[in-house]
Parts: structure tokens; C-alpha cells; sequence
């Protein structure tokens, strides 16, 4: 038996909303590995902050960009120092990239370094609400 994929986007009663299931789509896409571990916090209404926990990153090791409204963090240690030698190593220098979706109106206000954690600061812009009146005129 055939399943047909039949998205909340072909509602009837929800239309131009194709755009939201493109990104709900991407989201599920981008497969992040739970590498680095974050948070996201509301601090008040309409402000966020997420924190990456990038201990061994610095910040030049490290790129904020939007994108298409979508949110990218990346990480790439440079390990400088080729003589050393490891006798045991168990912190990885590894590169990760973590991404979220932003919604319309969504800005990033701040980045900041602190202990090991990247704070990044989110402040959402409520749009005016405006009410149109729409003349009806006959033929």
C-alpha cells in the first residue's frame, strides 16, 4: 500500500504557509549529533539566550552566521602545536556544526565567550498588528 505524504501545509485552510514546511523539512535535516551540548533559555518575553558548552574552543575557533534565517555555530580547534605527545588523549579536537531554524522576526542581538560557554542572545520583534479593510466592489 502507497502512502501519500500529506503535510499540514495542504490544509485548506492554511495557505502561503509552504515556507514553514520547508523549514520544519531543514530542520529535520540537519542531523546534529548532540555535539556540543547547549541550552536554550527565555529570559524575558521575546529575548533568548542558547549556550553551547565549547570548552577548548576560542574564539577564533569558533563562527556565528545566519543564513536563510536559519541559525549556523561552527567549531574547528587548530592544534598549533605539532610536537607535543600524547600519552593519553581524550579531549577531542573535533569540528561540529549545530544550526537552528529562526522564525521571522528573530534577530541575534549578541555573542559573547564565558567560561568555556558561547552565550548567544535572541531577541524576537512582535510585528504591529494592522488591520486592513479590503473594499468589496461589484461588476
Amino acid at each position: 500500500m502507497k502512502m501519500t505524504r500529506n503535510p499540514f501545509a495542504n490544509n485548506p485552510f492554511l495557505l502561503g504557509f509552504e515556507e514553514v514546511e520547508r523549514l520544519i523539512d531543514r530542520a529535520a535535516k540537519s542531523g546534529n549529533d548532540g555535539y556540543p551540548p547547549y541550552n536554550i533559555e527565555e529570559h524575558a518575553e521575546n529575548a533568548y539566550r542558547i549556550t553551547l558548552a565549547v570548552a577548548g574552543f576560542s574564539e577564533g575557533d569558533l563562527s556565528v552566521s545566519v543564513e536563510d534565517r536559519q541559525l549556523i555555530i561552527r567549531g574547528q580547534q587548530q592544534d598549533t602545536n605539532e610536537d607535543r605527545v600524547f600519552l593519553h588523549r581524550g579531549i577531542a579536537t573535533r569540528q561540529f556544526q549545530r544550526s537552528f531554524i529562526l522564525a521571522e522576526g528573530v534577530d541575534i542581538s549578541g555573542a559573547r565567550m564565558e567560561n568555556g560557554l558561547l552565550h548567544i542572545d535572541l531577541t524576537r520583534i512582535e510585528p504591529e498588528q494592522v488591520v486592513r479593510k479590503i473594499k468589496i466592489t461589484t461588476r
